[in-house]
């Protein structure tokens, strides 16, 4: 479990192609309390991952199925792109964000970019089909790994706004347009359908 809260954001070291899944290997964050160990569950761009080895200067390595390669955007990887980071929820730790599975649910295309008067940035993005229903106006949802706010869904369409921090903590201030993102939708919408029609 995650909160959408990004520790890091690291360039990818290699995508390499292995058997129908992938092999990706990234840099390890430059931060004095990184610790991460072979097993360990991480969020990368919204997807959780296993680490599956560590380099001798840290770098991580993982290994992602064709199922995850099918899901997220990682297929277009290119060596040097930025990927978000955050390690396991501790069940001692404070939730800042929203609870977030790692479990990629579609995409969403970047549509357009405009910067905000606070120095912030306002992105509107175009969810994959069937992703509309969990948009809720002021609602939460997480964009390559980010826990961020809905703003004005309409049949897919939705924005979001982007204060300096997250764009200097994130890969989302690369974004232009025509971009993709790996979309999960806050997971209480999913549950609440899943179990209304139970009701009778």
């Amino acid at each position: 479990m995650f909160t959408g809260i990004i520790e890091a954001a690291v360039p990818v070291l290699a995508a390499e192609a292995q058997g129908s899944g992938l092999r990706l290997t990234l840099k390890a964050p430059d931060l004095a309390d990184w610790s991460v160990a072979r097993g360990d569950s991480v969020a990368v761009s919204g997807a959780c991952l296993t680490v599956e080895d560590l380099g001798e200067g840290g770098d991580i390595s993982f290994d992602l199925t064709a199922e995850t390669v099918a899901r997220t955007w990682f297929g277009s990887l290119e060596p040097g792109q930025l990927l978000n980071l955050e390690r396991a929820l501790k069940l001692d730790a404070r939730l800042d964000g929203h609870l977030v599975s790692g479990h990629v649910d579609g995409g969403a295309g970047v549509l357009d970019v405009q910067p905000s008067g606070d120095g912030g940035t306002e992105i509107a993005f175009q969810a994959d089909p069937g992703q509309d229903r969990y948009l809720v106006d002021k609602g939460s949802v997480t964009l390559d790994g980010v826990s961020l706010t809905v703003i004005s869904p309409e049949q897919g369409r939705f924005h979001v706004a982007l204060i300096p921090l997250t764009l200097e903590l994130t890969s989302l201030g690369d974004l232009r347009t025509g971009d993709r993102v790996n979309l999960e939708a806050d997971m209480i919408g999913k549950w609440v359908e899943r179990l209304l029609p139970s009701q009778g």
